[in-house]
């Protein structure tokens, strides 16, 4: 197996609340609870949490996201000169049952970008505290990109950025800051969120950008180039990875196709270490693009699913890596879920031990695979 990530068995990042922290977070919301009663409540659920993937065999382990809402708002407002704005943002989701559509503030870039202070800093404090010696701790921030793609440039007051270079200027800037703090606080493993270079491979999406004035055409282009500015100096023994999915929402996605029209740029361009991509049903397309994937470059093929709680076969997924394996070699792949098996704090249409089975099926058909 892997000494260093992304491992043969990996995740993505988020997993189910437990019923005790959701009820917290209700108590904490209603006033019932202190906010320090729900820090105690957290800390033990990321524990136990921490504990469960070290017994499953996985060789990295996040805090689940369980101080979070949702996998990238949490991340985003803390940045400075960014907030909610008074627009109502509607997101159209769609599963096997019918549609939904998911309703939340939209962002405004109101100031000039900054980062004012390391965020998620004391939870990865934690998540290092209470990760085995034998255990890589894991932290997961949204991309630059998820700070443009919903809203795009009206979302940016043109008297704070007149020039929108210098928009995309300062954000990398702050994204460098942090990438910087949190490798000073000893994360060797930073894993970049980024459903929009998923979304772009969707010619449905790519309308709505051009409907809206955007270059959809090369948006993905972009934002390669201002997550490359945001690790140029990032710390040495790092890790970079990026997970790209279609959309994570109660079992829900947004987006359809294949990663044909961003694979060349993204392979080939991207200053990371590790593609986490989606691959759990016909929605993510072949393996072809896989093709320009370069020598060094690992693929964590997101081959089980989080959205229900059917489990795979180890003949499945060991079928379909002797087909990605066809365009990338086999010393360059590994296997995890397509996503986190909660994006939000509502969680997939799954069990907790639905996510264990699925968890300990990775590492035990990884481990068949790899030794």
């Amino acid at each position: 197996m892997r000494v260093f990530p992304p491992f043969r068995a990996d995740h993505v990042g988020s997993l189910l609340r437990p019923a005790a922290l959701l009820a917290a977070r209700e108590d904490r919301a209603a006033g019932r609870i202190s906010a320090e009663d729900l820090r105690k409540v957290e800390d033990e659920a990321i524990a136990d949490v921490v504990a469960m993937q070290r017994e499953v065999g996985l060789q990295s382990a996040t805090d689940g996201e369980f101080r979070r809402t949702t996998w990238h708002m949490d991340f985003i407002y803390q940045l400075g000169g960014i907030g909610q704005s008074d627009e109502k943002l509607k997101v159209h989701f769609r599963n096997a049952a019918g549609d939904l559509d998911f309703t939340s503030a939209a962002l405004r870039v109101h100031d000039k970008i900054t980062l004012p202070q390391p965020i998620f800093a004391e939870h990865f404090r934690y998540l290092m505290s209470v990760a085995p010696d034998d255990v890589v701790p894991k932290l997961t921030i949204p991309s630059p990109s998820m700070v443009h793609y919903r809203g795009g440039r009206a979302f940016i007051d043109p008297a704070v950025y007149p020039d929108v270079e210098e928009f995309w200027s300062d954000l990398s800037a702050a994204y460098a800051a942090q990438i910087t703090a949190v490798g000073e606080l000893g994360c060797k493993y930073l894993q970049l969120d980024d459903t929009s270079l998923a979304y772009l491979n969707d010619p449905e999406q790519r309308a709505e950008l051009a409907a809206r004035g955007d270059d959809a055409e090369h948006q993905h282009l972009r934002y390669i180039k201002q997550i490359n500015a945001a690790l140029t100096g990032r710390p040495p023994g790092m890790t970079v990875t990026t997970h790209m999915c279609r959309g994570n929402f109660r079992s829900s996605w947004v987006a359809e196709g294949g990663y044909d029209f961003v694979a060349e740029a993204l392979f080939t361009e991207l200053d990371v270490d590790g593609f986490f991509l989606e691959y759990d049903d016909a929605r993510s397309g072949g393996f072809a693009p896989l093709r320009f994937v370069p020598p060094g470059k690992m693929v964590v093929l997101g081959l089980v699913t989080t959205k229900r709680g059917e489990l795979e076969s180890k003949d499945t997924l060991k079928r379909r890596i002797d087909e990605a394996a066809k365009h990338v070699p086999y010393d360059q792949i590994c296997l995890s879920p397509q996503c986190g098996f909660s994006s939000t704090v509502e969680g997939n249409a799954l069990t907790y031990d639905d996510e264990v089975a699925k968890l300990r099926l990775i590492v035990e058909t990884a481990r068949e695979i790899w030794g």
